[in-house]
């Protein structure tokens, strides 16, 4: 039997960094794909990052990952969303080259593969061997056991897919691509609590029967920013998008046709992405509108395809002709490929502890859209995590766990494994508490060091962190040092009160008419910072005062976080509501913190639980 220390099963967002990751570490590694042509691709919309996503593209960066290096070789245009507003809130989002980010992806892997301990195997995934309460194995279709002791499971929406396009159903992962019905099945006999999400795509316009000189067309910015700490410049040329918008004959046309939509008829029992509803979807919830917004994105350089972002759909391939065609620009577009619904089978991710394994079998990690999430930047999120503790797991070290004061990966984990999923899950910045400390900007700062510790960032990465936490910490110093009177400030234009209190470089850095060519006058050390330092120590000191206010609220949570439940608590305590019971049951939280966050906790509830925890640590310690 051949043997592998970790196995990861898909090469999509999820399974690529899940199997780099663990590779990084160490790890011999394979990763099974039914396609290796097919590692990479983008199921869906052509574009990584936006609001809350983008930053965890930023966290899997700074984690050594695939995703923001592939990214940044694709990419076509690249725009900051919310750039108006505080850098907590902005969102980095690009355009992507649908060819080159696959090209680009599989480069990078075949440089793991010349390593020499990793491994690309074409092939299907049937089923997971455990002995025990432990993985041992994955066996494939062929009917060969790949041995292992850690295994990540990444289907993405191929288990039991279903694409619907009208009344007209066909079993497929995604267009084209036969269903993962086999592993689906070897899940499911593991008893692990299943359900069915849907998501859904628009139709694929030719480029050359769109009438682009009608529409407003929206360019990247002029300083563009990239997703790579080390991106020094855009690798390909830039493009830009249209905007359009539906139209009053686009709805009627919609509305009349609601009866052949699958998710109307009752044809699919998938719940879909409350936050990338299907034109269907938008034309009945919000039927006082009379247009809504579509982006028109081309998917290469080189490529006759658009995605019109905005009208997903799984209306009959001819009702989608006739309302696109009523939209301005694409009156005579000439439709290459049907927008459609995928249905599939999900994993509740409560079943998960906080390192994404399979709480009570050892070795098994889950991540990606199994657990209920949608969109790239989410799946490769969760496979970078669980890749980490694959490795960690084969090496018999403690997982790497992620707290949601400290990443928005440690948010979406939380998220899920606490409170499960009734739609598909999308990362906002509104999720996180500590938003004020999760920015982009330091997104490597926050967990490089983890990640150097483990041994997911590799030398070259580590060295580049180290030089640039030197840099910074050195010119957050000299900012420190530097004290001027008011009347020295107001020398070199910063006003402040005459109140004859010094103020250093770092306060004065706060203020919105005070910057660095300004400082450097009296500090002419500061005038060889790199731009991109300066803009990081500028956020910093804006910041600082609310900085050091959520921090003492980060402290607070954190000593909640630290009072550990015991894995074998028993519930049935007086006090505890027999729905509350049943929550902590299902979840099994590992904190208390943790458990305040399960949906309908009382702080009742919770005191018993202290107290309870408490009795029980007093009684082992007799």
């Amino acid at each position: 039997m051949t043997g592998f220390d970790v196995i990861v099963i898909g090469g999509g967002h999820a399974g690529v960094e899940a199997a780099a990751a663990a590779a990084r570490m160490g790890c011999k590694t394979a990763l099974l794909t039914l396609a290796h042509a097919n590692l990479g691709v983008m199921s869906c919309n052509p574009a990584i990052g936006g609001l809350g996503k983008g930053h965890l593209v930023k966290e899997i960066d700074a984690l050594d990952g695939v995703m923001p290096v592939a990214a940044d070789r694709a990419g076509i245009q690249f725009r900051v969303l919310n750039r108006r507003k505080g850098p907590a809130v902005r969102g980095p989002r690009a355009q992507i080259d649908r060819k080159l980010y696959r090209v680009a992806i599989c480069r990078i892997l075949s440089d793991y593969e010349r390593r020499g301990n990793f491994t690309v195997i074409e092939g299907e995934a049937a089923g997971i061997r455990i002995v025990g309460n432990r993985v041992t194995a994955v066996r494939t279709a062929d009917g060969e056991d790949l041995g292992c002791s850690a295994c990540v499971i990444t289907t993405g929406t191929f288990l039991n897919g279903l694409i619907h396009i009208g009344p007209v159903k066909k079993r497929a992962g995604r267009i084209g691509e036969r269903p993962a019905i086999a592993m689906a099945e070897s899940i499911r006999s593991l008893g692990l609590p299943m359900g069915r999400l849907k998501t859904g795509t628009p139709a694929r316009l030719a480029s050359d029967t769109i009438n682009w000189s009608i529409l407003e067309l929206q360019p990247g910015d002029d300083d563009p920013e990239f997703f790579c700490e080390f991106t020094t410049g855009v690798y390909v040329p830039q493009v830009q998008c249209g905007v359009t918008r539906t139209t009053a004959a686009t709805h009627d046309i919609i509305r009349g046709a609601l009866h052949l939509a699958p998710m109307y008829s009752g044809e699919i029992t998938g719940r879909g992405p409350r936050y990338c509803p299907s034109i269907e979807d938008k034309v009945v919830r919000f039927a006082d509108r009379d247009s809504h917004q579509i982006f028109l994105e081309p998917e290469g350089l080189d490529s006759p395809l658009v995605y019109p972002n905005g009208i997903s759909t799984s209306l009959p391939a001819e009702v989608q002709e006739a309302f696109i065609r009523t939209i301005p620009g694409l009156e005579d577009v000439r439709i290459v490929q049907p927008g459609y619904a995928v249905e599939y089978d999900y994993v509740d991710p409560r079943c998960l502890d906080a390192s994404l394994m399979v709480k009570g079998v050892d070795g098994l990690f889950l991540a990606g859209q199994i657990n209920g999430t949608t969109g790239y930047e989410e799946a490769g999120a969760q496979g970078i995590v669980a890749g980490i503790n694959a490795a960690r797991c084969h090496q018999h070290r403690e997982p790497v766990l992620f707290d949601r004061s400290g990443s928005y990966i440690g948010v979406m984990i939380d998220d899920l494994i606490t409170n499960g999923v009734s739609e598909p899950y999308r990362m906002f910045t509104s999720r996180a508490e500590f938003r004020l400390s999760l920015r982009t900007d330091n997104a490597d700062m926050r967990l490089t060091p983890l990640g150097i510790e483990t041994g997911c960032v590799g030398p070259d990465r580590a060295a580049r962190f180290r030089e640039k936490e030197k840099t910074l910490n050195a010119a957050r110093d000299a900012l420190r040092r530097l004290s001027l009177t008011p009347n020295e400030a107001a020398a070199l234009g910063v006003k402040v009160n005459m109140d004859g209190v010094r103020r250093t470089g770092f306060e004065l850095l706060a203020r919105p008419d005070c910057n660095f060519e300004t400082l450097a006058v009296a500090a002419p050390d500061l005038a060889t910072l790199p731009s991109r330092l300066r803009e990081i120590l500028k956020v910093d000191a804006a910041y600082s005062v609310y900085a050091e206010r959520q921090q003492a609220e980060i402290q607070q949570f954190r000593r909640a976080e630290s009072l550990a439940i015991p894995r074998d608590m028993d519930y049935r305590l007086p006090g505890l509501s027999a729905e509350l019971r049943s929550k902590l049951e299902q979840v099994r939280p590992a904190t208390i913190g943790q458990a305040s966050r399960i949906e309908g906790m009382t702080p009742a509830a919770l005191t018993v639980l202290v107290a309870a925890i408490r009795q029980r640590t007093q009684v082992a310690a007799e």
